[in-house]
């Protein structure tokens, strides 16, 4: 039961990783569209901390899964 509420709590943040990689994304795109220099400057710059950071989180997320994955499954061999 914890098992399953791990998982899910981790897929939930993975999601949200991906979704505010998906909003730099986006930010980014829109940053190109600001004729004003300044505003494309600090767009350009909030864009890529969005992107990084977010990026940054979702590999911790998948590492960590990969980790207990590979526990979960030696342990099943050992109980075996």
């Amino acid at each position: 039961m914890i098992r399953t509420f791990w998982w899910l709590r981790q897929v939930i943040l993975l999601l949200a990783g991906c979704f505010f990689l998906a909003f730099g994304i986006h930010i980014l795109i829109a940053a190109y569209r600001l004729t004003d220099p300044f505003s494309f400057v600090m767009a350009f710059f909030a864009s890529n901390l969005i992107i990084l950071i977010s990026a940054t989180l979702i590999l911790g997320f998948v590492l960590r899964m990969i980790k207990v994955y590979r526990i979960m499954k030696e342990d099943g061999v050992r109980g075996a």
